[in-house]
């Protein structure tokens, strides 16, 4: 094991630094492997060393020297890591929220707080009217989600139905069991139709199982936002699942940017760095508005299921045996804006989530959203958006530039 002397430490030589990542990278989440690949982004701009040591609490000697084997860390920290390198000098980044000793160590974190009010402004934005959260107990990151989930629900005037697992509910069978009944009985409660926020993608999917079973529409009686974008479990099976992308590169990027501040000398900031999310990732669970109107939430589920077609005002209103004068007095009414404006509506957030998930062509995605040509759907998205398809790309894509 190469360790680091003092007159290394000084500057007096040009090895490169030898950083240490403690980031459970065992566990295929993007909490873990997306927050190293930010961190390996700093490293190779600055030609560091990146070594991962998922014990590295062990690798620092017990007792300080004038060696040691890193010149800092970022981690999942734990207790025994903050306890053998702050006797070895040697400066940690912690990114991991829920980490017992959080308030020990300098920390770059997911604004969580901004995410769980993303995702009630988004189901608030649906015209739904009751509410329902379920996080996991022993997450500080659900519980900052949650209590401003429901704080801007009670802030819209509306009540949320919540409820809380165990972190290990699927740990053994008897676990299993104890969380399919407290969904149960949190479904239990419900009024329809429901927008709810669930904590982990894999609860969400569970959710949109149970719904299946009591013969509840996905979303149009259960709008779901679930987890943290983790696509394999969002995209499949049918329904897909809105989500949340947190941004977890940039915070590894900026977690790795501040242990360098903090290797030169410099002083730790007094609170956490927040990193806000990089939005909202819409679609099939939330892909809809909630409105009191038969004829028009008629209207509203033929337009989604046929927006990819060239359909116009006049289909829609044959499709729910409508005059088309008195369907657009109904949409104006319920929804403030005509026909036309719903198609492309979802149109653009269909165009959205595919410039966002895939590399298809433009003109592929026009084609499959309903615009046709992509010459007009770069037309709609500069007049509704203020920016191009390809802008739009990339400004979803683009992670933290250096200051």
């Amino acid at each position: 094991m190469a360790v680091r002397n003092s007159q290394q430490d000084n500057g007096m030589n040009k090895l490169p630094r030898r950083i240490a990542l403690m980031l459970d990278l065992e566990w295929p989440y993007k909490r873990h492997a997306s927050v190293f690949a930010g961190t390996q982004r700093y490293a190779a701009e600055q030609g560091w060393e990146s070594i991962v040591d998922e014990y590295a609490y062990d690798t620092i000697p017990k007792q300080r020297t004038n060696s040691r084997p890193y010149d800092g860390i970022v981690a999942r920290a734990t207790s025994p890591l903050v306890t053998r390198a702050h006797k070895a000098g040697i400066p940690v980044v912690n990114v991991w929220r829920s980490s017992p000793v959080r308030s020990e160590l300098p920390g770059v974190f997911p604004d969580y707080t901004a995410a769980g009010r993303l995702r009630a402004e988004h189901l608030l934005s649906r015209g739904l009217r009751n509410f329902g959260t379920l996080g996991c107990r022993g997450d500080h990151a659900h519980t900052l989600e949650t209590t401003e989930f429901k704080r801007t629900v009670k802030e819209a005037g509306f009540f949320c139905q919540q409820s809380e697992v165990s972190l290990s509910y699927s740990k053994t069978l008897a676990h299993w069991r104890k969380t399919e009944q407290t969904i149960s009985e949190w479904m239990d409660s419900w009024e329809l139709p429901i927008g709810v926020y669930v904590g982990g993608d894999s609860i969400g999917r569970i959710v949109a199982q149970k719904c299946r079973e009591r013969g509840w529409r996905v979303p149009e009686d259960v709008a779901i936002v679930a987890g943290r974008n983790q696509e394999t479990l969002c995209e499949h099976p049918r329904p897909s699942l809105t989500s949340v992308e947190i941004g977890y590169e940039r915070v590894g990027y900026e977690a790795a940017r501040l242990l360098h501040r903090m290797m030169d000398g410099a002083k730790v900031p007094a609170a956490p760095v927040l990193i806000p999310p990089e939005g909202l990732v819409v679609r099939e669970s939330t892909d809809f508005f909630a409105v009191n109107d038969d004829v028009v939430a008629a209207a509203l589920e033929f337009i989604s299921r046929n927006c990819h077609r060239r359909i116009g005002q006049n289909d829609v209103s044959r499709a729910v045996c409508s005059e088309t004068r008195t369907l657009q007095l109904r949409f104006r009414r319920v929804l403030d804006r005509p026909i036309a404006a719903e198609i492309r509506r979802v149109r653009i957030e269909r165009a959205k989530r595919e410039l966002s998930q895939s590399e298809r062509s433009l003109s592929a995605i026009a084609r499959d959203v309903g615009f046709g040509e992509a010459a007009r759907m770069y037309e709609v998205f500069r007049r509704e958006l203020g920016v191009n398809p390809t802008e739009f790309r990339r400004q979803r894509r683009m992670t933290i530039q250096n200051e």
